[in-house]
């Protein structure tokens, strides 16, 4: 008896498992693959990271190791890349955009408003935001308060939902050892506490990006690429993408763009930011 169930066990396990890595597989077409995000006048693109499309998919932000850029596309190319107007001092990564394109949110080094010493950079890298003002203008950069950035912890990879939702990942924050994921949800012009994201059972999640309408989350955890989607409250268990994006090289950075046609990601030693198309379900 204990065999008959011992294998029931097992065919379930092959009928289901093989299911659900279908079914995340195939958020990626059959046949497709990455090709690189390039763009007109310079020499190479291995040094950028994030790709992150204002609402019309025409201007993108990208960072070029801990500096941020904006490029334009023209003609149906994207042109050289320009220096965004708040970066380029201090150390700036990770550009995300809200999906309304009016909120611009990064990583930095930038020294606090209250930080004795304005010249110094602060010891920890936390979440900036600027607000658009118009066409390529922005507020000045102003830092995200407690309880999102909390001092002697570094804040990483940030995306943010249509309703505000800021998700990011954290090492060893509110008691959680290693890196985790957490989303910070906006109540009141207001951010609660942010929760932790499991994801992926106890494994480390890295750079969560959050849908626009928080439907799926998709992720870096052992430096491969998961999809999580909505269930009630909480988020399913994330599923292995395919072997297109997951091809044993530690992948990060997932951004998908605003029309929901293709993930943005990067590789190690990739020859720059990639791009392959994806189709999400919608429910």
């Amino acid at each position: 008896m204990h065999a008959l169930f011992k294998k029931i066990a097992i065919c379930l396990t092959i009928v289901f498992g093989s299911g659900l890595t279908a079914f995340s597989q195939n958020i990626i077409p059959a046949g497709a693959k990455p090709e690189v995000f390039t763009q007109q006048g310079i020499d190479s693109t291995s040094n950028q990271s994030v790709a992150a499309f204002l609402p019309d998919g025409k201007t993108a932000y990208l960072a070029d190791v801990t500096t941020i850029y904006f490029t334009k596309k023209i003609n149906g190319k994207w042109a050289k890349p320009v220096l965004a107007p708040f970066s380029g001092h201090w150390k700036d990564w990770d550009p995300t955009l809200r999906p309304d394109g009016k909120r611009l949110i990064f990583v930095s080094n930038r020294p606090v408003d209250t930080a004795v010493d304005q010249t110094k950079p602060q010891k920890n890298h936390h979440l900036w935001y600027v607000d658009r003002i118009s066409g390529d203008r922005w507020t000045e950069p102003k830092h995200f308060d407690a309880p999102v950035n909390l001092y002697g912890f570094n804040d990483y990879g940030p995306s943010i939902s249509s309703k505000g939702t800021v998700c990011f990942c954290s090492r060893n924050r509110d008691g959680h050892k290693g890196m985790g994921g957490y989303a910070a949800k906006l109540v009141n012009g207001h951010y609660e506490k942010p929760e932790l994201l499991a994801l992926n059972g106890d494994n480390e999640i890295y750079d969560p990006f959050i849908a626009p309408d928080e439907r799926y989350i998709i992720f870096v955890s052992n430096n491969e690429l998961y999809i999580s989607y909505r269930k009630g409250d909480g988020w399913t268990q994330g599923e292995k993408l395919g072997p297109e994006v997951n091809n044993g090289k530690s992948n990060f950075d997932p951004y998908v763009s605003p029309d929901g046609k293709t993930l943005y990601y990067s590789q190690d030693k990739a020859p720059g930011i990639l791009m392959i198309p994806v189709n999400i379900p919608a429910s």
